[in-house]
């Protein structure tokens, strides 16, 4: 069945015209000897981004996340910090444990986001012979299972100087901060100044079909391509790949505050439908989460029906998840609120 609106992830964007005509045109080389000049004018674009001294391409995130995570955890058992919910910890194939080698200390924050007093227990345990380090503070922004929240500046800064204090390592999953930049206004280097590395995605919600940048300090970057040969090796002639990312991120990054538009569109007309449970005043990016209330209909039953209308979003659990993205027009928008009180009619 051919999907209409597909509310499934942002990164079901179909690349433009515009886009697929850039990437014909991008000039390549070798990746693995730093000669594709194409990669290497977006890795100095981005490093200027955010604010980094050197960066590697990489086709996902997950990637990017598992690697900064094996160069910075450089002894077996090394604790990581991050949320309960964090996508790393959730969705990535057990990678800590099976791929890192590490240890997870997760967190109950809300919607994704903790505060410095809550990684202190662990921290105060102190060192020993026999004792795990606390080694990486992982942070997400904006938050996946969290419905989109993005962290405040000062609880950015308040963590990053509790780890400075104790010697802890900070990384930034930033597969959405273009999402938080945009809704806020504060700028992707103002957040990344606080990491010692950072990954961002250009396949998420700028329209890139693939593509990923892990950026640190050139130490961490030279040790973060060992590790990117041993989950893969190099891309080869990756300048179609990355013209694809320069093309986004001059193009795209805009039409993330009209998606800001459609979510809180999409989460007023849910609300007005008394079996749909929703806090519209939560969602202040492309994320919206929404539960079902009073009604003999399970989340999977109403996911089979939206299919029947060609309308797609992802249950987890006892909720029903929708991102939008550039594919998705206001029309959509307004047509998916119709068929969904037609629905529950």
């Amino acid at each position: 069945m051919k999907i209409k609106i597909d509310y499934f992830s942002d990164t079901n964007v179909i690349p433009s015209k515009e886009m697929l005509n850039y990437m014909i045109k991008a000039k390549v080389g070798n990746e693995a000897a730093c000669e594709d000049p194409t990669t290497n004018d977006l890795i100095e674009k981005t490093c200027q981004l955010l604010g980094k001294e050197a960066a590697v391409f990489l086709p996902t995130g997950t990637m990017a996340n598992s690697i900064a995570y094996r160069v910075h955890c450089d002894r077996p058992g090394d604790i990581i910090v991050l949320d309960e919910t964090s996508h790393p910890l959730k969705v990535q194939s057990g990678s800590i444990g099976g791929l890192v080698h590490a240890n997870s200390y997760t967190i109950s924050g809300d919607r994704g986001i903790f505060t410095k007093e809550q990684i202190s227990p662990i921290v105060k345990k102190g060192v020993g012979r026999n004792l795990p380090r606390v080694r990486l503070v992982s942070i997400e922004q904006t938050t996946n299972f969290g419905g989109g929240a993005i962290w405040p500046m000062q609880s950015l800064e308040d963590i990053s100087s509790y780890c400075n204090k104790h010697g802890i390592l900070a990384h930034l999953d930033g597969a959405r901060i273009f999402n938080a930049s945009a809704s806020t206004g504060i700028s992707v280097k103002d957040y990344c100044q606080y990491f010692d590395s950072v990954y961002i995605d250009f396949a998420k919600g700028l329209g890139a079909p693939i593509g990923a940048i892990l950026a640190g300090n050139k130490n961490f970057i030279e040790k973060a391509w060992y590790y990117k040969f041993q989950q893969g090796g190099s891309l080869h002639q990756s300048g179609i790949l990355a013209a694809a990312c320069i093309f986004a991120l001059d193009n795209n990054i805009q039409n993330l505050i009209l998606d800001h538009e459609k979510i809180k569109i999409l989460a007023e007309g849910l609300e007005s439908i008394p079996w749909i449970k929703i806090d519209k005043e939560l969602y202040k990016t492309n994320i919206l989460y929404f539960q079902l209330q009073n009604t003999k209909y399970t989340t999977k039953n109403l996911i089979d029906i939206l299919l029947k209308h060609k309308i797609r979003m992802l249950a987890l659990d006892d909720k029903i998840r929708a991102i939008t993205h550039m594919d998705i027009s206001f029309h959509d928008i307004h047509e998916t609120i119709k068929i969904m009180r037609t629905i529950f009619n």
